[in-house]
């Protein structure tokens, strides 16, 4: 395999500094306690999907389309976040405590847990459609969990590790029903025959909202390498785009992209894996537990 040329390392690896460097949040430690596993340990499936920024920031924008498809998580997203106004901050933010829950030390790990259900405490409502709504209620929950499993699993699967065994990404699933339910999640899916029937389940509670075109919008512009990144920033969100369930998507009147973006972003997170090394946070989080910080590159670059 190719090495990707220079410039696009240095600019992914620009943008995945940015990306979780999140403003106004406590700090994690990733390279202490030696020995701590944290939640998932560096056997973990999650340790290794989760390392590439590139699929990390599809997936997770994958999984706000999912999100924004369910009425009460929409308008508790849209009305108490800052989504609106500033989202590449909260894509930040979104993206450092996946860090933190994946990576991060057993305590601190666990602080961001709580950080979070004491925000989520205060998000509540009723929708314009007259629904009730509270972000701790264990449905809500399960459907956020569920969606953000689902996008940075697909991601790594379309754009970094195609091959991936079916048992290991079952293994992801399971894995991630213990952070689910510290979250607040019950019930969860635990492999992908369970998550793909969850969500057939969850296809007709779906709406279609103008919401969803606006935040497609305002994502397609926020790089977290500013004007330098945004031409790069849509094909992003396409790929994103892309991951959505065929009749979900059909539902939520998005539009799969074409060979093109898969190949593009596909460059893109080969040339972020080239820019990952040992002071990047699974870089860090290998050498905590004594492993080589480049243990996450599964194929030579």
């Amino acid at each position: 395999m190719t090495t990707p040329v220079p410039l696009i390392s240095r600019l992914a690896d620009r943008a995945a500094r940015a990306l979780f460097a999140a403003p106004g949040l406590p700090e994690a430690d990733y390279l202490s306690p030696m020995g701590d596993p944290g939640l998932y340990g560096p056997d973990s499936v999650a340790w290794r999907a989760h390392a590439n920024p590139v699929t990390l920031a599809v997936g997770g924008i994958a999984a706000v389309i999912l999100e924004l498809a369910e009425p009460r998580v929409r308008t508790g997203v849209w009305e108490h976040s800052i989504f609106r106004t500033q989202p590449l901050l909260r894509l930040k933010r979104t993206g450092e405590a996946a860090m933190v829950t994946t990576y991060g030390p057993t305590e601190a790990a666990e602080r961001r847990i709580a950080m979070v259900a004491r925000m989520h405490a205060r998000v509540g409502g009723t929708t314009p459609e007259g629904q009730a709504y509270q972000a701790l209620d264990p449905e809500l929950m399960t459907w956020v969990h569920v969606t953000a499993g689902y996008g940075f699993l697909n991601a790594h699967l379309r754009y970094v590790e195609p091959d991936m065994s079916r048992a290991d990404q079952d293994r992801y699933y399971a894995e991630g029903r213990k952070v689910g339910e510290a979250f607040g999640a019950r019930d969860i899916p635990g492999s992908v025959g369970e998550v793909a029937d969850y969500m057939a389940a969850m296809t007709s509670r779906l709406r279609r909202h103008p919401i969803l075109g606006e935040f497609l919008g305002l994502v397609g512009q926020a790089s977290p390498l500013g004007r330098t990144g945004r031409p790069l920033q849509g094909a992003l969100v396409q790929a994103a785009i892309d991951l959505t369930p065929a009749e979900i998507a059909a539902r939520l009147g998005v539009t799969p992209g074409r060979g093109a973006t898969t190949a593009l972003v596909r460059v893109l997170a080969k040339a972020a894996l080239a820019a990952t090394g040992a002071d990047s946070i699974p870089g860090q989080a290998y050498r905590r537990m004594g492993r080589p910080a480049r243990s996450f590159a599964l194929r030579p670059v």
